[in-house]
């Protein structure tokens, strides 16, 4: 199924909101509908701002590209 809200070539979406997954890593609720998560594991994913209320709150309307929406795409016939 595929998602309409997903934009542009790149197939990015807006984040919308934050969430804590049952391990407590934080993910992004983006616009299209699916989820990232957004981690702060160093030295691999550093995303500081991830860890603070006022961190996550500034990147709210940040385009992620949505892996889901491209996987979504690439299975349509």
């Amino acid at each position: 199924m595929r998602r309409d809200k997903c934009a542009g070539p790149a197939r990015s979406s807006k984040i919308v909101g934050f969430h804590q997954d049952e391990e407590h890593h934080w993910v992004a609720d983006l616009e299209c509908g699916h989820t990232q998560h957004v981690r702060h594991d160093p030295p691999w994913q550093v995303r500081t701002w991830v860890t603070t209320p006022e961190g996550r709150a500034s990147r709210l309307g940040t385009e992620l590209e949505c892996v889901k929406c491209i996987q979504e795409e690439q299975e349509e016939p």
